[in-house]
């Protein structure tokens, strides 16, 4: 049931979606007319909703998904479509040591804290206090906190952790971390780097090819919606194309790997 202070999230008829808190006597205003907040406390999520001027929405129970991608964002952030990419690849789960950079907008940090809980945390590092603080006010809200710890420094200087499971760098010079990030992970461990160029991934590759990794591999992820009606489907013109290439890479022995 829907309570006093509960998130919800409102689909309109024109497929516009508003996330919003539930208020007594507040009245949320769209361009599709407004509803009472108050007139949903007690109902089911799913409720079939009306807005002054007869538009028909619904009220959702949000997703972390939903939630996140409307958070304040200081930064750019990583999108839905690489999100599930980076779990997967990342063989992140309940009770994973995961260690992120930087940590920017919380985006990342909010999905790898959501997987890792209750057994595992994220040491998530940036050198901006600022960011820091926004990130730590929204993991706070998302009830997320507890499996996260944020850290002010440069993991390309210095990481302090040992025997992680995946470090993810998503910092405009991953190759200046690879030897440190060699150190913090466990045997086996999992090396994952976001970066928006191809420049970016060349120095990522040669470094961690010559620094105790194998495995490497670098993709691209593009998604396009389809637009679905009778007789009519066919692909959006518009589509989510590039945002970043991922790199991973596996850590092994140096002295196992022949060049």
């Amino acid at each position: 049931m829907i309570q006093e202070g509960s998130r919800v999230l409102l689909l309109t008829e024109r497929k516009k979606r508003y996330l919003v808190r539930v208020k007594p006597g507040v009245r949320f205003h769209t361009s599709e007319g407004y509803i009472d907040l108050s007139e949903l406390i007690g109902k089911r999520y799913g409720t079939r909703l009306t807005s002054n001027i007869g538009s028909v929405w619904f009220a959702l129970k949000p997703t972390i998904l939903d939630i996140i991608m409307k958070m304040p964002r200081p930064t750019q952030i990583v999108y839905p479509k690489d999100l599930g990419a980076i779990i997967t690849l990342g063989n992140i789960r309940p009770g994973s040591r995961v260690l992120e950079a930087g940590t920017g907008s919380g985006v990342l940090t909010a999905v790898i804290a959501s997987y890792v809980m209750p057994d595992g945390i994220v040491y998530s590092y940036d050198i901006s206090e600022e960011y820091l603080e926004n990130a730590r006010k929204q993991l706070d809200e998302l009830g997320l906190l507890p499996y996260v710890v944020l850290k002010q420094g440069d993991v390309t200087a210095r990481i302090e952790e040992r025997d992680l499971d995946t470090v993810v760098l998503d910092i405009p010079t991953p190759w200046l971390a690879v030897q440190n990030v060699y150190e913090a992970l466990s045997d086996g461990g999992i090396f994952i780097s976001l970066s928006p160029t191809i420049e970016q991934v060349i120095e990522t590759v040669d470094a961690i090819g010559s620094n105790g990794f194998a495995d490497i591999t670098t993709i691209e992820l593009l998604m396009r919606t389809l637009r679905v009606k009778r007789g009519m489907t066919r692909p959006d013109h518009i589509m989510r194309a590039h945002t970043v290439y991922i790199t991973t890479a596996r850590k092994v022995c140096r002295d196992s790997l022949s060049y």
